[in-house]
């Protein structure tokens, strides 16, 4: 009976085991880049440009076209007698007749002030921006995802510590109420014991339940479903080389002019708004080439019979020039030159005040990363002076010495020291990736 028994344990331990499956960090940034649906209409828009790409390139390209057409007519009359060689002959007054006629048409503009080749230069650039613009939006998914799974741990590593805490407090008021017994704490320690206890709940439901709305907020971000078991689990919750790396990389980028430098080289939505400010000014050659004539040559070839098989023993050529020159449009191409201008303004508009962010949010990060460097380390210490705090006053207390609101005083400054410890260093970690977002160097091609 025991043998059965262990089996159906250990069956229902596996089944528990498969259906909690682990999340790592890696995993959840893949996840995002298949399903975020920014992702998927950036794939589509792309498709778009490389498409209008071939079509500019296309009216380059002299147009041809092929036509072909059958008719029938009958026309009926009474008829009639009439004298043919001195013959007298009589000829009805239904008559059919039938016409076959095919040909071929081209059609090349061959000047049109240099419009076509600016729309080929303008699709280029819309396609490259919007080649940059994906590329940026990947790296928007991945540092989205990574701030969210660092909460998701932060939020773990939280209630981690109020569950020992609640524990450390239980165990105390059981020594309490065994020491009241034997009249060695007073009763109105155990009662304050008790609603330290109460507290310690109450500080442990709000941590799950933070814990719980991170998990089901990167959930829902990566598209999966909020109700499924899944155990959110990366070695960056022990991993302390990730400090030293964080200390390197604030090294590395202490110079902020340089840092700025680099960001402007890397950062893709940079080189995009670029890309479209030239696109823009494409778009002013584009409207000016209006004012010029328009030269196009147009040649074709046909053939007319009244049956198949005389069809294409008859044929026609025809090749010209037709020379268009613009006089008055009622100002529409004055009109579209001056929109083209103001749409080139507003891209150039654009990009300086994306440079401005840039710099804004560079130096912002890197001040903020600066201190969550030296908040983390004064916290890491804290944490060893709050322990040893709550030990001398547990000890204290222990044998009459100490009173109860320095031991409750002791404990609640340690238990806030490790939350502090434990926020502080999720808060390095987001920041190192944010100054690697902002810089324009985080890495989202090993994650494809």
């Amino acid at each position: 009976m025991r043998f059965y028994i262990s089996l159906l344990m250990i069956f229902l331990l596996s089944i528990n085991a498969k259906a909690q499956q682990s999340l790592t960090l890696d995993d959840a940034v893949k996840i995002a880049l298949q399903k975020n649906t920014t992702l998927a209409k950036n794939v589509v828009s792309l498709k778009s440009n490389e498409s209008n790409l071939k079509a500019a390139y296309g009216q380059l390209l002299p147009s041809l076209g092929a036509s072909g057409s059958w008719r029938w007519d009958r026309s009926e009359g009474p008829g009639g007698t009439f004298v043919q060689g001195g013959t007298l002959v009589f000829r009805s007054g239904n008559q059919e007749s039938r016409a076959y006629t095919a040909g071929a048409q081209t059609q090349w503009t061959l000047f049109d002030g240099l419009a076509n080749f600016a729309t080929i230069s303008q699709r280029e650039n819309d396609l490259e921006a919007a080649r940059l613009s994906l590329e940026r939006v990947k790296q928007d998914i991945v540092f989205n995802t990574i701030a969210d799974y660092y909460l998701v741990l932060n939020a773990k590593q939280v209630l981690k510590v109020r569950e020992d805490d609640l524990a450390y407090n239980k165990k105390n008021l059981e020594i309490f109420t065994e020491r009241n017994q034997l009249g060695a704490v007073t009763l109105a320690d155990v009662y304050a014991q008790q609603v330290n206890v109460g507290n310690s709940e109450l500080a442990l439901i709000q941590a799950k339940n933070d814990l719980d709305t991170y998990q089901s907020q990167l959930m829902t971000y990566l598209g999966l479903d909020v109700m499924s078991e899944i155990n959110i689990s990366d070695p960056i919750e022990t991993d302390t080389t990730r400090v030293l790396e964080g200390e390197q990389f604030l090294n590395q980028y202490s110079n902020i002019r340089a840092a700025v430098e680099d960001a402007l080289n890397n950062r893709l939505d940079y080189k995009s708004a670029q890309y479209r400010l030239e696109s823009a000014n494409n778009g002013i050659t584009i409207a000016k080439g209006y004012y010029y004539p328009q030269l196009s040559n147009n040649n074709s070839f046909g053939s007319t019979a009244g049956s198949m098989s005389e069809l294409f023993k008859s044929r026609g050529y025809s090749v010209g020039l037709t020379l268009s020159l613009p006089i008055f449009s009622g100002w529409a191409t004055e009109n579209n030159v001056e929109y083209s201008k103001v749409q080139a303004k507003t891209r150039e508009i654009e990009l300086t005040e994306l440079e401005r962010q840039i710099k804004i949010d560079l130096k912002k990060t890197y001040l903020d990363f600066q201190a969550a460097q030296k908040r983390l380390e004064v916290s890491a210490k804290n944490v060893l002076s709050a322990q040893q705090n709550r030990q001398i006053e547990q000890e204290k207390y222990n044998i009459g010495s100490g009173t109860f609101v320095n031991l409750l005083l002791a404990s609640s400054n340690y238990t806030l020291a490790l939350q502090t410890n434990i926020n502080n260093r999720f808060d390095f970690y987001r920041l190192k990736s944010q100054l690697e977002y902002y810089l324009g160097i985080l890495d989202y091609k090993k994650f494809e």
